[in-house]
């Protein structure tokens, strides 16, 4: 059946694709209103996997195509015409539902930086406030932290004696103690905090969107592709989209919003007909507005790891993933939910400047006492622990300045995207991850952890030049998982959508996720994503109380 001749679908005030982070934050707020009618559009299906509510399945979630696009990037020349796979979720929760879960606001100057290209009310002062919304923070007595929220933020329960020893090793190689990297000062060496209530994941599904399923007039709809934005003349009135193969249109009273992520929301733009007007005519894609910054200004943390291998006797998570002490690491989980299964993708926080003239740290390091199987993990794409107790250390730079850009293929919304990184084509990212590596060896080589280690093995002694540490970056890094800036919020000739979140050129259309961050926060995206939603879901009322 041709687009022309679809009956006519239902009507909503309001139509947002894609339940993830942001999506599912909109989807509570403007239906707490029972007047409000939403549509709640989802590729992927439900979050029922017990491999997402488990925290350690983030392991297993990141490479399941039953949750996840699995994206992969073009060659990417300055990592050696490597191709990445990204992992971006595809299930009620989004990537909330198969991140590491850890809970990171970012730099208040992140937001004032914003403020200055021009997002007027986005400084730290105007985020703030949903950031505390948003929140449930579980210890007491914390400034600048709120409970009340859906969104659950605990602390680490499973520790090791190895991590009490990095953190001492971290202040002996100049690092401060930073009980609160979530606080007004973030710098210094701690331990994360974590999406995480009663030892179960605390996904965006599960804290905004679950709670909330039955009100009617809320509809979801899961493994729905959205095709396009349908448009009257300049103005958004729905949604082309199918389910199972058969094409459904669906129209919005009052605005599309896209949630759709840094990926899925430029894409969808392109595919509208909202983006380069050369790249849409070259796939035959009827150009309503000549965006050209629609795809560009990507930026993603690249993180490259350091690993160890720590004396016998000493120990760390990998043992615990063998033979009986797994078993009883399984029965702690099922009777207690404390234990192994609780387990982050980090469990120290440190935040380090790689020069004294820097206002704020521009390294970030995710640390665990374990390793992978790097054979495993490169050659069947496996997160298998290694057999001998060992240590991570994770440098990523927190603000790159090389930036990459998303584009579609063809006009077939089914196939992906073209991504191209372009990471460390910068000489500042370049000098910020070697300075990282050689303060993550620092560390190493500190007193409280030199005893501990019997040998580094990776990058390992043999590297010891700047040139050496870059080129083991460039041949090792990857993504850690945060790419934004697609449709960037600003004022510019380049900006996708103005401060209210609304597509310039067109009306009754908003993106709602980390593709509108005009630069990239320096910390992880999920708790700033949930805050960009709770913000806009104020805007969004306001436009129609204004109405």
């Amino acid at each position: 059946m041709s687009e022309a001749n679809l009956p006519a679908g239902e009507t909503y005030d309001y139509i947002i694709i894609g339940a993830g982070s942001a999506g599912c934050v909109l989807a509570n707020r403007l239906t707490a209103d029972p007047k409000i009618r939403v549509l709640l559009l989802e590729a992927g299906g439900k979050d029922t996997s017990p491999l997402i509510h488990i925290p350690v399945g983030y392991a297993e979630t990141l490479k399941d195509p039953k949750v996840n696009w699995l994206y992969q990037t073009e060659e990417d020349p300055g990592t050696n015409g490597r191709q990445h796979v990204w992992p971006r979720g595809k299930v009620l929760g989004g990537s909330s539902s198969i991140n590491g879960l850890l809970y990171i606001r970012g730099q208040q100057r992140d937001y004032d930086i914003w403020r200055q290209l021009g997002c007027d009310g986005w400084g730290w002062d105007d985020c703030s406030p949903y950031f505390l919304k948003s929140q449930n923070q579980e210890r007491s007595g914390m400034e600048g932290h709120a409970t009340g929220g859906p969104l659950n933020v605990s602390d680490v329960t499973q520790k090791h004696p190895v991590s009490d020893a990095v953190i001492q090793a971290g202040i002996e190689a100049g690092i401060p103690r930073n009980d609160d990297v979530n606080g007004e000062n973030q710098e210094g060496i701690g331990y994360y905090q974590l999406t995480v209530k009663n030892g179960m994941r605390c996904s965006a599904a599960v804290a905004y969107l679950n709670p909330i399923k039955h009100r009617t007039n809320l509809t979801i709809r899961t493994h729905a592709l959205a095709h396009k934005v349908l448009f009257d003349g300049k103005r958004a009135t729905g949604v082309l989209f199918s389910v199972d193969g058969d094409l459904i249109t669906a129209s919005a009273k009052h605005e599309v919003i896209l949630s759709g992520g840094a990926i899925n929301s430029p894409q969808l733009l392109q595919l509208s007909g909202i983006g380069p007007a050369d790249l849409l005519k070259s796939h035959g894609i009827e150009v309503k507005v000549d965006a050209p910054g629609v795809g560009e200004n990507l930026r993603d943390h690249y993180v490259v790891g350091m690993r160890y291998r720590l004396k016998a006797g000493v120990k760390s998570v990998n043992e615990m993933t063998k033979g009986l002490t797994f078993v009883g690491e399984v029965l702690k989980f099922l009777f207690q939910r404390k234990g192994l299964l609780t387990l982050s993708a980090a469990h120290i926080a440190a935040f380090v400047k790689t020069r004294p003239d820097l206002e704020t740290p521009d390294v970030q390091y995710h640390i665990l006492p374990a390793t992978m199987d790097q054979k495993k993990l490169f050659e069947e794409q496996k997160m298998v622990l290694e057999d001998q107790p060992g240590l991570t250390i994770a440098p990523c730079q927190l603000r790159p300045e090389s930036t990459g850009r998303i584009q579609i293929k063809s006009a077939d919304p089914s196939q992906h995207a073209g991504i191209w990184p372009n990471y460390l084509a910068d000489s500042l990212d370049q000098q910020t991850i070697v300075e990282g590596l050689k303060i993550g060896r620092r560390m190493a080589e500190a007193p409280s952890l030199a005893g501990l280690i019997e040998a580094e093995m990776e990058p390992g002694n043999g590297v010891v030049s700047d040139e050496q540490f870059l080129a083991y970056a460039r041949e090792t890094g990857s993504t850690i998982y945060h790419p934004v800036g697609t449709a960037k919020m600003g004022r510019d000739p380049m900006a996708v959508v103005d401060p209210q979140l609304r597509v310039i050129g067109v009306e009754g259309l908003r993106v709602v996720d980390a593709s509108i961050m005009p630069r990239l926060i320096s910390g992880n995206t999920n708790a700033p994503t949930i805050m960009i939603a709770e913000k806009a879901s104020d805007m969004i009322l306001a436009a129609r109380q204004a109405a």
